[in-house]
């Protein structure tokens, strides 16, 4: 009689189990992944309305500015917020005002390149070689601020409306081609320039537009009349990380969204975690020769011991079925490269056994416990002796 029989898997299992095995050691792995890349999706998609930058538009924060930003656009005046020098000075043309707002980190050819904008300035708490350029030298810093509420002492429209504010008086006119107002001792918080059809202002202290401050004394209306002499207002909070000067766009800029550097970011640190986490594995075993000589039979206890702790009963049942087949084949004359059912028609010759017995315990499922792999090496042994007695 003779078996078809289906070519068995090297471990003795079928395809199913060992994608079930399988899944079963990378789910974690699976999981993590996909829980990375969802919180990439959710960073990348997601823009939330208002941010905690400083003296930003958008930011609800105690130093952010959005409550002068919204009464500004109640108002009808366009407010634009540029992260960039480049963005600042493509967008500050003619009959527009341009706001800069603390930016301690400008480069000296960024300083240039805000400076020269046709569009009135107003600088907040500039530093002083963007107050040297926009001014042509007429306004310096204090060397000592002064605090305290004063009056505007000076013929300028925004500070005569806004009259008494509370400001520290944190620069110096240096000549007489400025305006001061709300002096103090030898400063003055506000100096006005006019030049070139346009107008400078500078004000040193940027109280006057932070959300904690703007209700104090005067300042929300002294903000209110600098900003929005004009419909259109370009509102500058420098990202720490521009690099641009005014001069265009170059090949790289404007590839990635402003979001991207966050999410690079948050990459970096989750591949720095999965690093940590995976690198404890040893990677796949590598065969090499034993530096001493092992007995055959303490080798398969020790393997056999492997065996029994990783719970591979169908590694340890499908080396007893390979070396059983391959002494019965030996014994009964049959080629090592026949194939399944050549090798099971042989045996069944040889044993009158029934077909489908001799199938199974050649080639069968892997064993469920240690009770039926111990069961399976008994068989296969009586097997083997039947074979051996022919």
């Amino acid at each position: 009689m003779t078996v078809i029989l289906t070519p068995v898997l090297g471990d003795g299992t079928t395809a199913a189990e060992r994608v079930r095995r399988r899944w079963r050691r990378a789910r974690w792995t699976v999981l993590v992944l996909a829980v990375f890349a969802l919180v990439v999706a959710v960073l990348a998609v997601s823009r939330p309305e208002t941010s905690a930058t400083p003296y930003a538009p958008d930011s609800t924060s105690p130093d952010g500015s959005r409550a002068v930003a919204q009464v500004l656009r109640r108002q009808g005046v366009d407010v634009r917020h540029v992260r960039t020098v480049d963005a600042a000075v493509r967008a500050a043309g003619p009959g527009t005002t341009l706001l800069v707002t603390p930016a301690p980190l400008l480069t000296d050819d960024q300083a240039a390149a805000l400076a020269k904008v046709p569009a009135d300035l107003v600088l907040l708490a500039p530093g002083g070689t963007l107050l040297d350029l926009a001014t042509d030298g007429s306004v310096g810093l204090a060397v000592v601020p002064a605090g305290g509420a004063r009056g505007p002492a000076c013929d300028v429209p925004a500070a005569q409306a806004a009259g008494v504010v509370e400001l520290d008086a944190a620069l110096e006119l240096l000549d007489g081609a400025a305006t001061g107002c709300y002096p103090a001792r030898d400063g003055v918080a506000l100096a006005q320039k006019r030049a070139d059809g346009r107008t400078v202002t500078a004000v040193g202290d940027p109280a006057l537009v932070r959300n904690a401050d703007v209700t104090t004394q005067g300042n929300a209306a002294l903000a209110l009349h600098l900003l929005g002499a004009h419909e259109r207002l370009v509102w500058l909070v420098p990202d720490p990380f521009d690099a641009s000067t005014g001069g265009g766009v170059d090949a790289q800029a404007g590839v990635l969204p402003p979001w991207a550097g966050i999410v690079a970011l948050w990459a970096l640190l989750c591949a720095l975690v999965a690093a940590v986490w995976r690198s404890r594995r040893l990677g796949p075993l590598v065969a090499e020769d034993l530096p001493v000589v092992v007995p055959a039979a303490e080798a398969t206890r020790g393997r056999g011991r492997l065996y029994r702790r990783a719970r591979a009963r169908g590694h340890a049942a499908a080396a007893l079925r390979a070396a059983s087949a391959d002494r019965m084949a030996g014994r009964l004359g049959v080629p090592r490269t026949a194939d399944a059912t050549t090798l099971a028609d042989a045996v069944v010759r040889a044993t009158s056994r029934d077909p489908q017995e001799i199938a199974g315990l050649l080639y069968g499922p892997p064993p469920a416990d240690d009770a039926a792999l111990a069961a399976l090496a008994r068989r296969l042994d009586e097997l083997e002796s039947e074979v051996h007695r022919q």
